[in-house]
């Protein structure tokens, strides 16, 4: 139901805020700090086995808590709360990270606790969180790296405050309601995970299996590959690329090797200061259809085609076709999550964050080597279907948009009086 489904109270006055608008006339308006004083209190070395929350165990938007394994410990002076504060989140505000928590605890200096004395600790959760709310809180903060607001401002802005009746009704109503929402979300997540599994699957199949799903099938020789086509051969790369190694081009543009999405043309951004190379003559060349890989990230996927001559780091490895292949189809082969497995096998390091796998790895594992004509009716094929896969996500990613608007707009309309929810409650 939209928020224009709802019906309107009878008679509204002006509450005298601009960003409040109108309120329902026998609403009132009083300052958060006088219904909601801040409560300051600092942690001792008594206090050390009280759960800590920071700002990553509050999402935002939604007031939940999010629990971690191993909470981050507060670097400064933490405070103390109880079961019936309200936390919110003073650095970047317009994340809205307001919890209120059913536990006593202490947190980080960077929320507001705050003890709700004169009005509904549930009804002020979601004013909290509501847009008007947190947009003239985002628009005072100072600071331009860590944009904080300061309680001096937040204290002196003013709460709608119907009965205390009508704020457990309303508070709720958006409970319910907003679980109804967040419910649908998390199905439109899930379904977002189950096209990237199945797409992972699809192109897995593909590049090890082929299209024909009749064609006989021998075993491959490869542990990590398995049965393949009866008429495909397998072949070790150092004998399909060589390891280029040209430098000295530094006008060449700088290219990107990431895990999501492959290599790319570096864009520098106007807005922010970023390190750039002392000397790019130490640059590796990277020619247009080379494939290229980051040593590091080999086994997360951050490989992919060159899409034009330019220039990766000098710790990434580049890789010259020097057979006749499409090098798109090795690149998918190189992104799936059994072929990650034997990269781990042929990497060095102790830790996982550390494995690198060098060229003389790289080109002594073995892979399999469909018919050239094959190859390019696997990579249409997988084009054709992530290119269906990825117009059904983004379908899916405006919906969830959507939902979040709406969640949104209702508890901005419920809490500010901007339609009336007590017969539906």
């Amino acid at each position: 139901m939209s928020v224009h489904a709802y019906t309107r109270y009878a008679r509204f006055k002006d509450s005298g805020v601009e960003w409040l608008g109108n309120i329902p006339e026998p609403w009132q308006t009083k300052r958060l700090k006088w219904v909601a004083p801040r409560d300051v209190r600092k942690a001792g070395e008594n206090d050390s086995r009280r759960r800590y929350v920071g700002l990553e165990n509050v999402e935002s938007w939604t007031g939940r808590y999010l629990p971690t394994e191993a909470a981050e410990q507060a670097n400064g002076d933490s405070l103390l709360f109880e079961d019936d504060s309200l936390l919110f989140g003073k650095l970047r505000p317009y994340l809205a990270k307001v919890l209120k928590p059913d536990f006593p605890g202490r947190c980080t200096g960077e929320f507001l606790v705050l003890s709700a004395r004169a009005v509904s600790r549930a009804f002020l959760h979601v004013f909290l969180l509501s847009d008007p709310f947190v947009r003239t809180v985002d628009s005072s903060t100072f600071g331009a790296k860590m944009p904080r607001a300061d309680w001096r401002f937040i204290g002196n802005l003013p709460v709608p405050l119907p009965s205390g009746p009508e704020q457990r009704v309303i508070a709720d109503f958006l409970d319910r309601e907003t679980a109804r929402i967040d419910a649908l979300i998390a199905k439109q997540e899930r379904l977002i995970e189950l096209l990237g599994e199945k797409r992972k699957a699809m192109i897995s199949h593909a590049v090890t299996q082929g299209l024909n799903p009749h064609v006989k099938m021998k075993e491959s020789g490869v542990e990590w590959l398995g049965k393949i086509p009866e008429h495909w051969e397998v072949k070790r790369l150092t004998y399909m690329f060589r390891e280029r190694d040209e430098r000295a081009q530094p006008d060449l543009p700088l290219l990107n090797v990431s895990i999501h999405d492959g290599v790319t043309v570096r864009e520098f951004s106007n807005t922010r200061i970023e390190q750039m190379a002392d000397d790019f003559n130490v640059y590796k060349v990277a020619a247009k259809d080379d494939i290229a890989f980051n040593k590091m990230r080999m086994w997360q996927g951050a490989v992919g085609v060159v899409p034009v001559d330019g220039l990766v780091s000098p710790d990434y490895t580049v890789a010259h076709p020097v057979v006749e292949m499409d090098v798109s189809y090795y690149s998918a082969l190189f992104r799936t999550d059994r072929f990650f497995v034997e990269v781990i096998g042929q990497s060095h390091g102790i830790v996982w964050d550390r494995l690198r796998l060098y060229w003389e790895g790289f080109k002594d594992i073995y892979v399999p080597v469909p018919p050239f004509a094959e190859q390019q009716a696997i990579v249409r094929h997988l084009g054709t279907e992530t290119e269906y896969a990825e117009r059904t996500t983004a379908k899916v990613r405006q919906l969830i948009e959507r939902l979040r608007e709406k969640r949104t707009a209702l508890i901005s309309a419920a809490v500010t009086g901007k339609i009336d929810v007590r017969e539906v409650a």
